[in-house]
């Protein structure tokens, strides 16, 4: 269903045909995120993200930048990870080589002016100060914290206020000109439009790394190093997990609690991955899952409880939120413990297996539908992981898994010394939680 070009000293390629589809959505994947980050440059990437949209070589203002695609009446962002930027865009189908050029602008051809990253450094500000008021959100930088520790996983993608102060356009430029070079790119594409059209397109908008550039590229010349691969030393391993201090409490004024638990988990490519895709499900995905059922729906402990997952190139995480009254904390934090250890202890029955499959493959094929969603499960698998599956094949490895796969992999993931949780609730509260960490 896909075709896949890798062009030369440029961007690989890959794309979707939708056949009589009105729209097109192109992704750009950048393999640089704050993974890559030494402490000092915590928050570079995400830096980065924002000071691209203020103006490039075709469209030097942020307003040029935004007008370009919203004058199609389409939509364009960005957005940080830890191991990858994506930049994506999706406008009417006649439009589509206006938005690879946009895209290309905004990847190889960015201004990077000094002006704009004084102007710059105040909204980012603004924007962490605005995900730390929202303890709802602050939880999960807490909770990354407690496991992956004083590490780049452990780091908040944005930085912190001290870090965002430190960085400057020189050393924004020496990010830029280190990873944002054609052939660490991935474009994926989804349209009624053919492959080899497309990637005449990307060419032109990307060009490559021994090509003549369209406009000056500031910063230092480039340096001549492969593109990044997993496991290739350009970042850090993952440290021991959890880190030493798996427990992160922090008391401030509301009127709820907001708790975060985790468990190391798997790698993103790992054997096991698609049975902790249903372990997942199982536990913590949608209205007919173990959690939402049993805290919310029978114990009313929780309006707003799930769990997810975060994974990456050598580790990963498996996570639960839930948001409770402060006086049901214990309360809550024992129900879900229950929950994990029924997981491990206690075969999941065949008729909630199928259910959980077929939750978990309607899911993907109803998100898949929609053109920018299909580019961006097409490009981040190309861009970061050792194979690129079709839906078909996702599905197949889906409905593959079994029950005992499950409960294999939940007594493997499931245990007392494995814990970390992060906790903001109200008070002086919190004392003691440590204690009850522990599997029934």
């Amino acid at each position: 269903m896909f075709e896949r070009t890798a062009l030369p000293g440029g961007p690989r390629v890959i794309t979707v045909r939708l056949p009589a589809a009105r729209s097109f959505s192109a992704v750009a994947y950048v393999r640089a995120g704050s993974r890559m980050e030494s402490r000092a440059e915590s928050g570079m990437a995400h830096f980065m993200e924002h000071l691209t949209f203020k103006g490039t070589a075709s469209w030097p203002s942020t307003r040029s930048v935004s007008e370009a695609i919203e004058g199609s009446g389409g939509t364009s962002n960005a957005a940080t990870d830890r191991e990858s930027t994506s930049y994506w865009a999706r406008v009417p189908s006649r439009d589509a080589p206006l938005a690879m050029r946009m895209l290309g602008e905004l990847v190889t051809r960015p201004l990077l002016r000094e002006d704009d990253v004084a102007h710059e450094r105040a909204v980012v500000i603004e924007e962490i100060r605005s995900y730390r008021d929202d303890p709802g959100e602050f939880v999960f930088n807490l909770l990354d914290m407690a496991v992956f520790g004083d590490t780049p996983l452990g780091w908040e993608i944005a930085g912190d206020e001290e870090s965002v102060a430190g960085l400057t356009a020189s050393s924004l430029r020496g990010f830029w000109e280190r990873w944002y070079r054609p052939s660490n790119v991935v474009v994926a594409a989804a349209g009624d439009l053919d492959h080899d059209t497309i990637c005449a397109m990307v060419e032109e908008g990307f060009g490559s790394d021994g090509a003549p550039e369209a406009a000056p590229r500031p910063g230092s010349p480039l340096d001549g190093r492969p593109a990044w691969t997993p496991g290739d030393g350009r970042f850090l391993p993952a440290p021991p997990l959890p880190s030493p201090e798996r427990f992160r409490i922090v008391n401030r004024p509301g009127s709820q609690a907001h708790l975060a638990l985790a468990v190391p988990a798997l790698r993103r490519d790992d054997p096991d991955q698609w049975t902790l895709e249903l372990l997942d499900t199982v536990l913590g995905e949608g209205m007919s899952s173990r959690l939402f059922l049993h805290l919310r729906e029978e114990a009313g402990l929780a309006y707003d409880v799930h769990s997810f997952i975060s994974d990456f190139a050598d580790c990963g995480m498996l996570g639960i939120y839930a948001g409770v009254d402060p006086h049901m904390l214990t309360q809550a934090l024992e129900a879900i413990l229950r929950e994990l250890s029924e997981l491990r202890d206690r075969r999941i029955p065949d008729d909630e297996l199928a259910r959980a499959k077929a939750y978990a493959c309607g899911r993907l094929e109803l998100r898949l539908e929609e053109g920018r969603n299909l580019a961006s499960w097409l490009g981040a698998q190309e861009a970061l992981h050792e194979r690129t599956l079709s839906p078909d094949e996702a599905i197949g490895a889906i409905q593959a898994v079994d029950a005992d796969a499950i409960r294999s992999l939940a007594g493997r993931l499931f245990r007392d010394e494995a814990l970390s949780l992060a906790v903001i609730l109200p008070g002086r509260r919190g004392t003691g939680l440590e204690r009850r960490m522990r599997l029934p």
